[in-house]
Parts: structure tokens; sequence; C-alpha cells
């Protein structure tokens, strides 16, 4: 699975992943980001879910886009016996791309184009 981070230079983008847990127990997870851009995701909820039976737990992933070329990391949920259970680890990219550029200011200013 894939997860698209998209939108203008220098904006912060959250994008949220569900997690549903069919089971009659608790699961729990830790969420790791690795990669190339690891430290330009981060998850601002903190990096555990936990999960009751027959519910959907939310892991927050934000990304702030501070460069042209795209971004790519991995989140990486890994499970944690609660009630004697293990969840299966889970895995998704994370990937950004830049869809415009808005200017941060302008400035004007006034000078020759040539002296000799």
């Amino acid at each position: 699975n894939t997860i698209e981070f998209t939108g203008a230079l220098h904006s912060t983008i959250v994008k949220q992943v569900r997690l549903k847990n069919p089971n009659s127990n608790t699961l729990a997870y830790n969420a790791i980001l690795v990669g190339r851009d690891a430290d330009d995701f981060s998850l601002p909820k903190g990096n555990t879910v936990t999960i009751p039976p027959t519910r959907q737990g939310f892991v927050n992933v934000e990304f702030t886009i501070r460069f042209l070329h795209p971004a790519e990391a991995v989140l990486i949920l890994i499970s944690n016996k609660v009630d004697g259970v293990d969840g299966a680890t889970l895995t998704f990219s994370l990937k950004s791309e830049v869809k415009n550029i808005e200017p941060l200011g302008t400035i004007k200013c006034r000078s020759p184009c040539y002296e000799l």
C-alpha cells in the first residue's frame, strides 16, 4: 500500500492510516519510519496505537514538503502482544509529490540592466 503526500512546496500534509481489528482481542502496534527520507516524516500523535476488539485505530503521519524532489520512506507497524495475541506486521510506502509552488513573498527592486 502506498500513501501519497501531495501539495504545494512548504505545505504540511497529515495523512491518517486506519487500522481495523476484527478480532475479539486487543491489538497494539509500534510504528517505525525508515528509509532515505524518514527524518522528513513524523508521527505527531506518538508511535504506538492500541486497537480495542472489533474497533479501529488510527496512526497519523505528518510530512512537510521542503524540497522539489520526491521524498520516500516506509511506515512499519510492528505488533505488540496484548492478551496473548500477535497481529500481522504491516508496511506502507510513503511518497511525496510537489503539485505547485507558491511564492512565500515578492520583492520589488530597481536596477540598471547594463552599464558601461
